[in-house]
C-alpha cells in the first residue's frame, strides 16, 4: 500500500516521482517538492541575496530582514557592481575631431570644444583611478605641489539654431568613445511631486544604456536637449510655481555638479517604500544643447548694436548674422534669457554653432557618412535599382532647405516629397533599372526620370552571351496533359 502511494506522489514543480529523485518532501494540501527543485531554489535565492547585499552596501542579515519586512521582491538585483573599474582608452582630441567631421559638416569650433572637454574629462578619470585604462600621463612625474590638486569636470553648453547638428555631435562622440550615452528631453521634466518626469529619470536612462552596469554608467555621457525650454517664463516674480522652468533648473544643480542621487530602477513616480539605486554623478559628463531663440536680440542690446528707425531696411538690420552676434554671449545674457546664475555656473564650456549654409547642406546630402542621398541609394539598391542624383538637383535641394530655415532637417522633408512617387513605382515595375534625379532648366521643379530595362542580372548575363529569354524558354519541354 505504501509503495502504491509513493508512486502516486509526484513533485508539484517538475512532476518527477519519488523513484526519479532522491527525496520528496510533503507539504500542506497534498503538495510535494523534490530535492532537485530545492537545490535550484537555494542557488537562485543565494545569488539574488548576495547581489542585493552588494548593491545596498549593507550586511546580508540586515538586508534580509528588510526584505522580509517589506514582503516585496527587490529589483536592485539587476544592478551589476564589478570589483574592477570600467576600462577605457583615451582618444586624442585630433582623432575625435576626425571622427566627428566624418558625420557632421562644419561646426569646427564646437567640435574642438567637445574634443578637448571629453579628452580632459576621461584623462582625469583614468589618472585618478576612477576608471581603468592606460595613459601616457601615468608615466609622467607630476610635481609635488600639484599632486594633491583635484581637477573638476567641465560640462558643456551648445547654443545653435535647429538642425545644425547639436544632437548628432553628442551621439557621434559617444559612439567614438564606446561609453554609455543617453539623450534626455528637458521639456518633459518637472519638479518632484508634479505630473511629469523627475530629473532622476535622466540618470535612469544612462543606467539602462549601460545595461545596469553601475561603474560603467557612472562614467557615461548625458545629452540634455532643449535646455532653453526650462528657462524662466518672465523676470517678474510669479504667484504660481514654475514647476517646469526654474524649479527644474534648481533640481538639476546638484546632479550637474556631482552628487549621489537615488534612482528608481524601474522608473515611475517615487514613493517612500521604494528601493533606489544610488548613482554618483561626479564622473558623468553633461552636454546641454538648445536653440535659444531670440538670444541674439539680448546680446545686440547689451553690446549696443540694436538698430532703430523707420527707414531701416531688413538687409541693414540683419547685416551681422545671429551666430556672429551669439559668439559674444556672456552669462548675463543667459540670465536675462531665463537661466539662473547657479545653473550657468555649472556649464563653464560654452560653444556657439553656426547656421548651415547652402554649401554645407550639399555636403550633408552627399559626402557625410550617413548622407541622405546614400540612404536612398541603398533603399533602391535593395530593389535592384540604381539612383543617380545630378549636381544641379543637389544645389536646388540645398537652396530650398536654406529658405525653409530648419537646417538639415529640411533636407529630409524635401527628399521625402520628391522621392515618394519613385518609392511607390519602383517595387511594382520590374523594368525600371535606374532613377535619374535632375533639375529641369525651364521649370523650377525636379522630376525624376526612369530608365527601363531588364533588372534581373541572370537575364543580362544570357543576353550578353547571345541567348535571349524567349529562346531559353522555348527549349523547355512542355508538360503533356494526362
Amino acid at each position: 500500500m505504501h509503495r502504491v502511494m509513493a508512486k502516486l506522489s509526484k513533485c508539484s514543480f517538475c512532476g518527477a516521482s519519488q523513484f526519479e529523485v532522491g527525496k520528496l518532501i510533503a507539504g500542506p494540501d497534498g503538495l510535494f517538492i523534490c530535492d532537485v527543485c530545492i537545490g535550484k531554489c537555494v542557488r537562485a535565492i543565494g545569488q539574488e541575496f548576495f547581489q542585493r547585499a552588494a548593491t545596498s552596501g549593507n550586511s546580508g542579515e540586515c538586508d534580509q530582514k528588510k526584505c522580509e519586512k517589506s514582503g516585496e521582491d527587490d529589483s536592485l538585483s539587476v544592478v551589476k557592481r564589478g570589483d574592477t573599474p570600467f576600462s577605457f582608452s583615451v582618444v586624442s582630441p585630433k582623432k575625435l575631431m576626425k571622427i566627428m567631421s566624418a558625420n557632421v559638416v562644419g561646426q569646427e569650433h564646437a567640435k574642438k570644444v567637445l574634443a578637448v572637454a571629453v579628452y580632459n574629462h576621461y584623462k582625469r578619470l583614468i589618472t585618478s583611478g576612477a576608471i581603468g585604462g592606460e595613459h601616457v600621463v601615468k608615466k609622467v612625474k607630476i610635481p609635488k605641489n600639484l599632486e594633491d590638486v583635484e581637477i573638476e569636470k567641465s560640462n558643456i553648453l551648445l547654443i545653435g539654431p535647429t538642425g545644425c547638428g547639436k544632437t548628432l555631435l553628442a551621439s557621434t562622440l559617444a559612439r567614438a568613445l564606446d561609453v554609455p550615452f543617453a539623450i534626455a528631453d528637458a521639456t518633459t521634466l518637472t519638479e518632484a511631486g508634479y505630473v511629469g518626469e523627475d530629473v532622476e529619470n535622466i540618470i535612469l536612462r544612462l543606467l539602462q544604456a549601460a545595461d545596469y552596469n553601475l561603474p560603467k554608467a557612472e562614467c557615461g555621457i548625458i545629452y540634455i536637449d532643449e535646455i532653453d525650454k526650462i528657462g524662466r517664463k518672465t523676470e517678474n516674480v510669479s504667484i504660481s510655481r514654475d514647476v517646469s522652468g526654474e524649479g527644474v533648473q534648481q533640481a538639476l544643480l546638484k546632479i550637474l555638479e556631482g552628487t549621489t542621487c537615488n534612482v528608481p530602477p524601474k522608473g515611475g513616480r517615487k514613493h517612500p517604500e521604494q528601493e533606489y539605486v544610488c548613482v554618483n554623478t561626479k564622473n558623468i559628463l553633461f552636454i546641454c544643447g538648445g536653440a535659444f531663440a531670440d538670444l541674439d536680440k539680448i546680446v545686440r542690446e547689451r553690446i549696443g548694436k540694436a538698430i532703430m528707425g523707420f527707414r531701416v531696411t531688413p538687409d541693414v538690420r540683419g547685416h551681422e548674422k545671429s551666430e556672429e552676434i551669439l559668439k559674444n554671449v556672456h552669462p548675463e545674457d543667459l540670465i536675462k534669457f531665463g537661466l539662473i546664475p547657479e545653473f550657468i555656473g555649472r556649464l563653464p564650456a560654452i560653444s556657439v554653432l553656426d547656421e548651415l549654409t547652402g554649401k554645407d547642406l550639399c555636403h550633408v546630402l552627399v559626402r557625410t557618412k550617413n548622407a541622405l542621398v546614400k540612404q536612398y541609394q541603398r533603399l533602391l539598391a535593395l530593389d535592384g535599382v540604381k539612383l543617380t542624383v545630378k549636381k544641379n538637383a543637389i544645389a536646388w535641394i540645398a537652396k530650398r532647405a536654406v529658405e525653409m530655415k530648419t537646417g538639415a532637417r529640411a533636407l529630409r522633408s524635401i527628399m521625402e516629397g520628391m522621392m515618394i512617387d519613385v518609392m511607390y513605382r519602383v517595387p511594382k515595375n520590374g523594368k525600371i533599372i535606374e532613377v535619374v534625379v535632375e533639375k529641369d532648366a525651364s521649370v523650377e521643379k525636379i522630376e525624376p526620370r526612369f530608365v527601363t530595362g531588364e533588372r534581373n542580372s541572370a537575364v543580362k548575363k544570357r543576353k550578353k552571351n547571345g541567348k535571349s529569354v524567349k529562346s531559353v524558354a522555348a527549349r523547355k519541354p512542355r508538360r503533356r496533359n494526362s
